[in-house]
């Protein structure tokens, strides 16, 4: 192999021995050693992983300890009901989250290319895991850099930005590092692989960022806060309830029926619920171009107020020319002519090359005697033709060889709009040569003009932004770049910058000093990657949702610490590992469509809570005022099951059909205003039928006109022999009764999904009314159901209720009637907010978006936006 070219720059490190590369049995041998580029992966998520982090769960632990609970008071179909909703929650989500992760899977396998070594003195093309420590890897344009180690031979341009965050071209000479993870932009070159697999940089950050993302939402933390809630009730209640069983001696059998309805309280199907619309949302936003790692990720998106991203994301990588301007003295015709010819100089190994050959008129037809091909590595290009001598290259590379004026004040004024500057020239001297001694040498250059050239925009960038904006999204743009240069970016996706922050300056600022800067800027210049990290904590400590949107290697740990990590497809596979989101078309514009479901997913699961707290507060007063009264207990096991009707189904369908709202930041507040004052009135009309029908009963057995009829009716309900068995009496009383208190509360439940969803003035006294008719089709069809189950023998055998009774319906229906008006008027005065003073305790934020209860009725307040430009 030839030695290094004479016109690298001297180094200490260069070793200047030849180039013959590991022989094949050195290599096999560190192989054996371990010494392999085997690389690391970010990510934690096996399969294994994603099914133990989805079984045991909090929400399935509960259902567990419920089912073995079950289990052991011998209530085995309810145990396997319980056990059951538990396992098909785990298996839903990690179907999801393995099909998501077997999609990436294959794609990041469909990346894999291979790399050229030089073995034996002969370049063999390998698998990147096959290079091994003392390799030599060739380096041509396009090549990905595979391992850390020195340039041995040539000279190249590298793009490091997706491992060091430095945007543009980094020029490489022979004894320059060039790092795994980065990409060789132009020219040629040797590399030793001295740092391979877990020992790169590439490596390290890797290691760094491994870790699952496994966080709650703000909707799960507070729908968790209920749920242990609402545990701890049912672990009261059973203790006072099964002390009194015992105080009073009661069966063996009584007992575990009553352990089985209060276990009942437990919200079941609420979790299946979650677990579904989570997993329905995910498909809907994978659907449209967002691949969702975690199930909960979608909702959490929704939550997002700020979205930090570097200029890839709203950039293609390619460049554009924005202007060709003459300097003072020369015309427009001799710029063209010079561009016409350098044209043939320009090639489109480069970025900038790409442009200027995009943009560049054709060749003028001259014949080329002399040219040097423009690289980023060498910083210009030039064409000798025989007409004349043009050079094009960047002012700070020519400057040496410039004369003449008006070059610096151009150059100044558009160095702040955030363009790169290319300078056009012409030899001093007709026909000067381009080389001296066979290597490229600038002659003496007159400027002609500059070339303004800046990066692409991704097609829709400018309306996506608009878009995040308006949606209340502020965007923070965090490049390696100079400030100038992302500014430039930023105010042409129409964001309004006034100051960029330059980087730099951030170092010696604490948290405090930090906070202010951070919560003024728009956009932030030559950061760092852990610059990245303290600016996302920073935005959080504030109170901020953030996402943060990344490409490369260098961006892991900030998307570790945002709260939604999204990553870009085209970015690099560790990006992609530890992200929450995967944008398959590498467009911000898919964050929309699945932030909207989030929304929807959010609004759906709020109905569904408050149906369902609802249900669990009514049985729990119920129970503990009957059983206060000392008559009887209210439930039966059986007849738990008509929760099918008040709640199965109707959350099941409000889920599907819910539209995107708010955030409900404030979801418990709402669920006080909405469960306490139906539960309180729902159960004290309840307990007032109960009540009613359990004396009537019972005093019916005293009077010798019904005695007969009564035991006739009840014998076939109690298992028990009047005037044999004492307790036949409050038995009967017992069943009857709760066949009417059954009857209320389960119609009632239904006639609430007219509160939550009102079709007309009339029912809106919760929340304003609903365009979506489909919620009243279902009232009517649950009602019919529900009546039919009370009618036809085997469903009302099946939910333990007696035979109609017309005293049942004589007072169930005046008091449902009561019962609507009262609430209609709770909730349009929000008595329970002046009686509790929760204005005063929790005053309305500025900003913050209602989508349930009498806020509603207005409209909601936008939070601020971002300044854009209009």
């Amino acid at each position: 192999m030839p030695a290094p070219s004479s016109d690298a720059p001297p180094h200490e490190a260069v070793d200047l021995t030849p180039l013959e590369g590991l022989t094949s049995d050195e290599a096999e041998e560190r192989l054996r050693r371990g010494e392999g580029n085997v690389a690391v992966s970010a990510s934690s998520r096996t399969y294994v992983r994603i099914l133990r982090t989805n079984v045991f769960n909090l929400y399935n632990s509960i259902l567990f300890v419920i089912g073995l609970a079950l289990l052991a008071l011998g209530r085995y179909n309810d145990a396997v009901i319980s056990v059951g909703i538990g396992l098909l929650n785990a298996v839903i989500s990690a179907a999801q989250e393995i099909h998501a992760k077997r999609q990436l899977d294959a794609l990041q396998e469909s990346e894999r290319g291979t790399v050229v070594v030089v073995r034996d003195g002969q370049d063999v093309e390998l698998d990147p895991a096959e290079v091994v420590r003392g390799d030599l890897v060739r380096a041509r344009p396009g090549d990905p850099v595979v391992v850390d180690g020195p340039v041995r031979e040539g000279r190249v341009s590298v793009d490091e930005s997706q491992v060091t965050g430095a945007a543009g071209a980094q020029r490489r000479d022979v004894g320059d590092d060039l790092l795994a993870g980065s990409r060789v932009v132009d020219g040629h070159g040797l590399q030793e692989a001295r740092d391979v697999g877990a020992t790169s940089r590439a490596g390290r950050l890797t290691a760094e960022a491994r870790g699952s993302r496994t966080g709650s939402t703000p909707l799960q933390h507070q729908i968790g806060f209920c749920v242990r809630l609402v545990m701890v009730v049912v672990v009261l209640m059973s203790g006072a309830i099964m002390l009194q069983a015992a105080l009073d001696d009661l069966r063996v059998t009584r007992v575990v029926q009553t352990a089985a309805v209060l276990s009942g309280l437990v919200p079941y199907g609420l979790f299946f619920l979650i677990v579904l619309a989570y997993t329905g949302g995910a498909v809907v936003a994978s659907r449209r171009g967002a691949l969702v790692q975690q199930v909960n990720a979608v909702e959490s998106l929704s939550n997002v107020d700020v979205l930090c991203t570097d200029t890839g994301a709203l950039t293609t990588g390619r460049l554009d020319v924005v202007e060709a301007l003459p300097l003072a003295g020369r015309s427009r015709g001799d710029l063209e002519g010079a561009l016409a010819a350098l044209t043939r100089a320009v090639g489109p190994a480069s970025p900038v090359g790409a442009a200027l050959v995009d943009a560049l008129p054709g060749g003028t037809g001259a014949r080329v005697v002399e040219e040097v091909p423009f690289t980023t590595a060498l910083g210009w290009g030039a064409v000798r033709t025989d007409r004349g001598t043009w050079v094009l290259g960047e002012a700070g590379t020519l400057a040496p060889a410039l004369t003449g004026t008006g070059l610096e004040d151009e150059v100044a004024t558009r160095s702040t709009q955030g363009v790169r500057l290319l300078v056009v020239a012409e030899t001093a001297e007709p026909g000067a040569e381009l080389h001296d001694a066979g290597r490229p040498a600038l002659p003496a250059l007159e400027p002609l003009g500059l070339v303004s050239i800046a990066d692409e925009l991704r097609p829709g960038s400018r309306e996506t932004v608009d878009r995040l904006l308006t949606a209340g999204i502020r965007v923070v743009l965090l490049s390696g770049d100079d400030p100038a240069a992302v500014a430039g970016t930023a105010r042409r996706v129409g964001l309004e910058v006034d100051t960029p922050v330059d980087a730099t300056t951030l170092d010696g600022l604490d948290d405090a000093e930090l906070d202010a800067t951070v919560t003024q800027a728009e956009v932030v210049g030559r950061v760092t990657p852990e610059q990245k990290v303290r600016i996302v904590t920073s935005l959080r400590r504030d109170g901020h949702y953030v996402a943060m949107v990344g490409d490369g290697v260098n961006d892991a740990p900030a998307m570790q610490a945002s709260q939604v990590g999204v990553a870009m497809r085209g970015g690099s596979a560790v990006a992609r590992d530890v992200a929450d989101i995967v944008l398959l078309e590498d467009s911000l514009d898919a964050l929309l469509p699945a932030r909207r479901e989030g929304r929807r997913i959010i609004g759906g699961i709020a109905v569904s809570t408050q149906v369902f707290l609802t249900r669990v507060a009514t049985q729990a007063l119920v129970i503990v005022i009957v059983t206060m009264l000392g008559l009887g207990f209210p439930y039966s096991p059986a007849q738990t099951g008509l929760t099918l009707f008040t709640v199965g189904l109707p959350t099941l369908f409000l889920t599907a059909w819910a539209r995107p709202g708010g955030t409900h930041r404030r979801l418990l507040l709402e669920l006080v205003r909405f469960v306490a004052p139906a539960a309180v009135l729902t159960a004290a009309f309840a307990v007032g039928t109960y009540t009613y029908l359990y004396t009537t009963i019972s005093d019916g057995f005293a009077d010798p006109r019904l005695r007969d009829r009564l035991v006739t009716e009840f014998s076939r309900y109690t298992d028990l022999t009047y005037g044999v068995d004492p307790g036949f009496v409050p038995a009967a009383a017992t069943v009857g009764a709760q066949t009417g208190l059954s009857t209320f509360v389960s119609i009632a439940s239904i006639l609430l999904i007219l509160f939550l969803e009102p079709p007309t003035r009339l029912f809106a006294s919760w929340t304003r009314p609903s365009p979506d008719k489909r919620p009243t089709v279902l009232v009517v069809v649950l009602l019919v159901g529900l009546l039919a189950a009370l009618i036809i023998p085997t469903p009302r055998d099946y939910f333990g209720l007696t035979r109609p009774a017309p005293i049942v319906y004589e007072i169930a229906v005046p008091l449902l009637v009561l019962w609507f008006l009262v609430l209609s008027v709770t909730y349009r005065l929000r008595l329970l907010d002046r009686v509790l003073g929760l204005p005063d305790l929790v005053p309305d934020e500025p900003g913050t978006t209602e989508v349930t209860g009498r806020a509603a009725s207005t409209a909601p307040t936008r939070p601020e936006e971002p300044r854009r430009r209009s």
